[in-house]
């Protein structure tokens, strides 16, 4: 079996050493931004290309006679790559185009949400023009706000008031930028509580559930810092998190079972891949942040990491409508996951600088924004390079990960605090305290 994946960093690498676990012994092709060293290790043969050019990936994906697609990263989504391949008959794990509108259009996701009247849905308002702008910041200054650009944005679409604007004027400077450029958004009542991510397997007709993971997106230890791509991520050996309760497990997957089920019926198309709900337990309940149409980056490490089940075979599964005749198994362990990020990052993060992995052994280190030159490994702008530690506890995987990171030399900073005892404790105590205002 010859498969294609889409992508260049970490999620890419999990998604390969997945692959190359199954009972398939698939030859594995790749199509990346750049030359990454894992990647590379794993291919049987690459192709540089920009990830809009969906054309060019899909000739080459023809030429090696490509048996199934697997999609990373969110850009060739919005461009119709799944589509494409659909049309010169390579099946594909990636939804199409307009499915794919739940990650790439907030508004689409929010209206979706609205129409259906799907739970955990927050006060929102849209815009395209200023007017009302003013008054709607000014009705959730009180609980504060949420300024979203609709449409992709590398990760740099969201504002915070109390985070990135501090009040109501800096919040209306920020819509005037947006109206400027020509940006439609959406303003949104923020919400405050605990952030965790759940993926599922879709074949169009069922839903596997992942472990529900929880990401740790400011830069600096304490959650401090600016907002980033993710600086890592935990799960742990129940399957719940430590502040997380079943209820609000299920009802979350109740509200991805609800989403899957209208965006079809909104589409009129089958959803074959990865749905990714990205959630906060509130005090009034589950809230939903965002949803993503493939697998999340650093969370995908964690999840896949995790599963003893043939990965193919669930590929396979998704492609034909048989998921629910797949056997899905995680096993029962804890997993932290850290990322080492360019020193400057996320704002001002240095490259071309060479880095090096010292460690004895690469079967839990992902290689993400790194590239292979003449065997030198060079920084090329972003997370460089995460590392996993899994165990039957998380204090036990955070000092395996831990213990792994501090051997990966370079200008490179982490933050040493994900999934320690006190940040797990402070999440745990966050959560008594909005929990008991409730009652």
């Amino acid at each position: 079996m010859n498969i294609l994946i889409i992508g260049s960093g970490a999620r890419e690498v999990a998604i390969a050493r997945a692959c190359k676990r199954s009972s398939h012994h698939p030859t594995l092709f790749f199509a990346m931004t750049h030359r990454n060293p894992d990647l590379i290790d794993l291919s049987h043969d690459i192709f540089i290309s920009d990830m809009r050019d969906c054309q060019l990936i899909v000739k080459r994906a023809v030429e090696w006679k490509i048996d199934l697609a697997i999609i990373g990263p969110e850009t060739p989504l919005e461009k119709g790559l799944a589509d494409l391949c659909w049309q010169n008959k390579i099946p594909t794990i990636g939804p199409t185009q307009s499915l794919a509108r739940i990650e790439t259009s907030k508004a689409f996701a929010r209206f979706l949400m609205k129409k259906y009247n799907i739970l955990g849905l927050p006060r929102y308002q849209f815009f395209e023009t200023l007017e009302g702008v003013y008054d709607c910041l000014r009705q959730f200054s009180e609980t504060g706000f949420v300024i979203k650009e609709d449409g992709l944005a590398n990760g740099k679409g969201v504002k915070v008031s109390g985070v990135h604007l501090a009040d109501v004027a800096e919040g209306y400077e920020h819509c005037i930028d947006l109206i400027e450029q020509q940006k439609s958004f959406l303003i949104e009542e923020k919400c405050v509580g605990e952030e965790f991510s759940l993926m599922a397997f879709c074949d169009g007709e069922s839903l596997v559930f992942m472990p529900p993971v929880q990401d740790y997106k400011r830069a600096w230890i304490n959650d401090t810092g600016p907002n980033t791509g993710g600086m890592g991520s935990i799960s742990a050996s129940n399957h719940l998190l430590p502040f997380l309760t079943e209820q609000d497990l299920q009802t979350a997957k109740h509200i991805c079972h609800d989403v899957i089920k209208y965006l079809q019926m909104e589409c009129g198309e089958k959803y074959r891949g990865i749905l990714y709900g990205g959630f906060m337990v509130t005090a009034k309940g589950i809230s939903v942040i965002e949803f993503n149409a493939r697998f999340g980056d650093s969370e995908s490490i964690n999840a896949l990491a995790l599963l003893e089940s043939d990965f193919v075979e669930i590929c396979l599964g998704m492609i034909n409508g048989q998921l629910a005749k797949t056997l899905v198994h995680f096993a029962k362990k804890s997993t932290v996951c850290k990322y080492a990020v360019p020193e400057g990052y996320p704002e001002y993060p240095i490259s071309k600088e060479e880095i090096h992995i010292n460690v004895d052994s690469y079967e839990y280190i992902y290689c993400a924004s790194v590239d292979r030159d003449q065997n030198k490994l060079m920084l090329i702008g972003s997370r460089a390079v995460a590392v996993l530690g899994m165990a039957d506890t998380l204090d036990q995987a955070e000092k395996i990960a831990e213990s792994q990171i501090i051997h990966i030399q370079g200008p490179l900073y982490h933050r040493a605090d994900i999934g320690t005892q006190p940040m797990i404790q402070k999440r745990v105590e966050n959560m008594n305290k909005l929990r008991a205002v409730t009652a």
